[in-house]
Formats: structure tokens, C-alpha cells, sequence
């Protein structure tokens, strides 16, 4: 009798953590594609800058100010297994990981605003600025393997 219950207990264990597992993967997933929408409004942000597209600037840059919004929630506690590059360090100092968001928030707000604008210099020092931040997120949060 004991060793059922003991047998039962380890089967659910196993069970239990396995779905864990598939939760932290799927959360994982789930924030690779916010980061890489991220990426791709910063691409063509690029590009629209050396086109002087401003009206294309402003868009994507709203579309980081969304997306910014969003990146805290997408690492709750408890989802830095599986396969991603968070580093503990955004569970550990979140204060500071949902500083960076904020900050990311603010330089592409004034980003948006500098392209709506249209002055050449200023969308550059906007644009410097974004990068910077993202620079400085993915240097203290982001690690440059996969981990498993």
C-alpha cells in the first residue's frame, strides 16, 4: 500500500513538473515573439531613417512603446526555464528589469515624437537613444546562449 502511494506521488510529480516545464516554454516562446517583433520595428526603423520615412519612424516606434508595455508581464517568476536567454538577473533585480521597460518606453515615446517632427537631428539622437536602452537591457538581462 505504501509503496502505491508512493508511486502515485512520484507519477504526479513527474506530471506536474512536466506541465511546469511546457508552461515555462510556451511563456518563453511567447516572449521570443514580442522580442522579436521588437527587433523588427527597430530594422525597419532603421531603414526608414536612412530613407528619411519619418511617417514609417513614428509608427514603429509606437509600435516599441506598445511592445514595451508589455515585456515585464511577459516574464513572470518562475518562467526562466526552458529553452531562452534571460538571465536570472530579471527575476532577481525586476525592480531594474522594469526600470529598462520604462526606459525604453520613454526614448521611444520621444522617438515618435522627433519623427513627427521631422527634424533630421533629433531622430538621430532619438534613435541612438532607443538603441542604447535596448543595448543596455539586453547586456544586463539577456544572455548570448540558449539555455536548457
Amino acid at each position: 500500500m505504501v509503496r502505491k502511494i508512493l508511486l502515485g506521488a512520484l507519477l504526479g510529480y513527474l506530471i506536474v513538473g512536466g506541465a511546469n516545464q511546457d508552461v515555462a516554454q510556451a511563456q518563453a516562446e511567447k516572449r521570443q515573439k514580442l522580442m522579436q517583433e521588437q527587433s523588427a520595428a527597430a530594422k525597419a526603423i532603421k531603414g526608414a531613417v536612412e530613407a528619411k520615412d519619418y511617417a514609417t519612424v513614428e509608427a514603429k516606434a509606437k509600435d516599441l512603446m506598445g511592445s514595451s508595455d508589455r515585456i515585464v508581464g511577459a516574464f513572470p517568476a518562475g518562467s526562466g526555464t526552458g529553452k531562452t536567454k534571460a538571465k536570472p538577473e530579471i527575476w532577481e533585480k525586476s525592480a531594474d528589469f522594469t526600470s529598462q521597460a520604462k526606459s525604453l518606453n520613454k526614448a521611444a515615446t520621444e522617438l515618435a515624437a522627433a519623427a513627427k517632427a521631422g527634424n533630421d537631428a533629433d531622430v538621430a539622437v532619438k534613435v541612438k537613444a532607443v538603441g542604447d536602452v535596448c543595448g543596455s537591457c539586453h547586456k544586463a538581462f539577456r544572455a548570448e546562449k540558449y539555455a536548457e
